[in-house]
């Protein structure tokens, strides 16, 4: 292929994927051998379309972790330090891990003994949960549940019970968990309607929705925000960076 006819492929597979207004004042004539020149080379250079794939997807997620870090940045208080959140760990720890879960979320039961056992590894990690249900009616269910159980001081164990139970859940099986868990049930089914309980839940969701959350579990650490299971290496690599940043800084 000759330079001048590969700077009309590269020339055209640019206004193609721009659908500037410039592509479209083609004559009809130039535009189908524009296609005809797209097709040949993309036949003999197919891995073409999977690095501008790549490439595409490179420059989203790096523009969507830039915004994330905006919006940490903005929004530290809320993350860190909402009276309305429950927080595990050591409560004066150096680093912080924000964790945005859902009670029916294989993902986040699986990332739960990680948790659990960071938090009895690292004497120095603080955990805030924010509930963020998302998977259905079921879910806001147990989530209104958790929120009220703190009233009764038993969110923890209501909390732990409820990321180990397994299989199909409905709401019985959260008033189960709920019974079982030392809770008055019917305190409870009292104060999980109140309009305050509501509140968190929606606070939960503008928070997750400014930082484009938009899967469980999602964690925040330092100025990180990662999404889906993570092993406990990962975890550890990110609330090591997250210690180094702040002791640099």
């Amino acid at each position: 292929m000759t330079l001048a006819r590969i700077a009309l492929v590269a020339l055209a597979l640019a206004f193609a994927a721009t659908g500037s207004a410039a592509a479209q004042s083609f004559s009809p004539a130039q535009r189908q051998e524009i296609d005809r020149l797209i097709g040949d080379y993309l036949k003999q250079h197919p891995d073409a379309i999977v690095d501008a794939l790549k490439a595409a997807q490179q420059r989203d997620d790096a523009a969507r972790a830039d915004a994330a870090k905006r919006v940490i940045a903005a929004r530290r208080a809320e993350l860190l330090h909402d009276p309305n959140s429950v927080v595990g760990g050591n409560p004066n720890g150096d680093v912080t891990l924000v964790e945005f879960f859902d009670y029916r979320c294989p993902y986040c039961k699986a990332l739960e003994p990680s948790l659990e056992a960071l938090i009895k590894e690292d004497r120095k990690l603080r955990v805030v949960y924010k509930e963020f249900p998302i998977l259905g009616p079921v879910s806001v269910f147990a989530s209104r549940v958790a929120i009220a159980a703190r009233k009764q001081g038993k969110y923890a164990v209501f909390h732990d019970r409820m990321m180990a139970l397994k299989g199909a859940i409905d709401d019985a099986a959260v008033m189960r968990v709920a019974q079982a868990s030392g809770l008055d049930v019917a305190e409870i089914k009292t104060d999980m309607a109140s309009a305050a309980v509501d509140r968190i839940i929606q606070r939960n969701y503008a928070l997750a929705e400014a930082l484009g959350i938009d899967a469980t579990p999602a964690m925040v650490v330092g100025d990180q925000l990662t999404m889906g299971a993570v092993d406990i290496d990962g975890l550890r690599q990110l609330i090591a960076a997250a210690r180094k940043s702040k002791q640099g800084s």
